[in-house]
């Protein structure tokens, strides 16, 4: 299993969340609990979901986790287009964080694909797994 320093879509999503606060610090302070806030609280949710994900037993569970940091990815977007209507985010700021979204869109799907994947492959058993409760003691 990939450390999670090793993820593509990690790597990515670290960058999108820099890029937001660089690009966030110059939004008018009565958005400091708003939008300032909420677009910073969604791109570090893409962060932590990916590492959550990735830290989960379960091919289900990271799958799950992933796919709310896809969703958390699409906060992100929305809020980027609010900040540039309301004229917050320059042209070249807006073009940047859109640019990290795609990047990192197109590497967490990939990730989901390779979960999914491995879900539904057979793994091999060694052994058939006993009830605790009927087994037997073996004699050593």
């Amino acid at each position: 299993m990939p450390k999670l320093q090793d993820l593509v879509a990690f790597q990515r999503a670290v960058e999108l969340t820099v890029t937001i606060y660089e690009s966030t610090k110059t939004f008018p302070k009565q958005e400091m609990y708003g939008l300032t806030a909420q677009i910073r609280r969604a791109a570090i949710g893409v962060v932590s979901n990916i590492a959550e994900g990735q830290g989960r037993i379960t091919y289900g569970e990271r799958r799950q986790f992933f796919s709310q940091a896809h969703g958390s990815l699409f906060e992100v977007e929305a809020q980027a287009i609010v900040a540039q209507r309301l004229a917050y985010l320059s042209a070249s700021d807006f073009s940047r964080i859109n640019e990290w979204i795609q990047k990192t869109g197109r590497a967490l799907i990939g990730l989901i694909r390779w979960v999914q994947k491995l879900e539904k492959s057979p793994r091999p058993r060694t052994h058939e797994p006993t009830n605790p409760a009927t087994a037997t003691p073996q004699s050593t």
